[in-house]
């Protein structure tokens, strides 16, 4: 099992790089723009950090599917993508929302982001993850 949700992990960790790409420097570019005094100048963000954040969550999706999530299927990894989603997109696109001076626009633009990025894993999740 450890072997299948280690591969889970890598195939999440792209993923999620990738959509991560084309939601923060092709969506949300112009809404950075607007706003970039709230964020560190691109040669000051700590890119490393975020990779390592970013395969740790890979890592934690990954294994909550393959050890606590049963009947391992599609159907129950898009519920568990589809619930994580959820719940992490509205702490992180709303939750921000409530404290930082965002437009509305971004926060909606996380929360939906996050639900898809969830979901995505999910199927990867429930591809890669499998009983036996």
């Amino acid at each position: 099992m450890l072997k299948r949700i280690l591969s889970a992990t890598v195939a999440i960790f792209v993923a999620w790089q990738v959509l991560d790409l084309v939601i923060h420097t092709v969506i949300l570019r112009p809404a950075y723009e607007a706003t970039a005094s709230m964020w560190r100048p691109m040669g000051e963000m700590k890119m490393g950090l975020m990779w390592i954040i970013g395969a740790i969550a890979a890592f934690c999706f990954a294994a909550i599917y393959g050890w606590l999530v049963r009947p391992k299927s599609l159907n129950a990894a898009l519920k568990y993508g589809l619930l994580f989603g959820i719940g992490a997109g509205v702490s992180m696109g709303y939750g921000s929302y409530s404290v930082m001076p965002i437009p509305y626009l971004m926060a909606f633009t996380w929360f939906a982001g996050t639900v898809i990025e969830a979901l995505v894993a999910g199927v990867l999740a429930g591809l890669i993850v499998r009983e036996g």
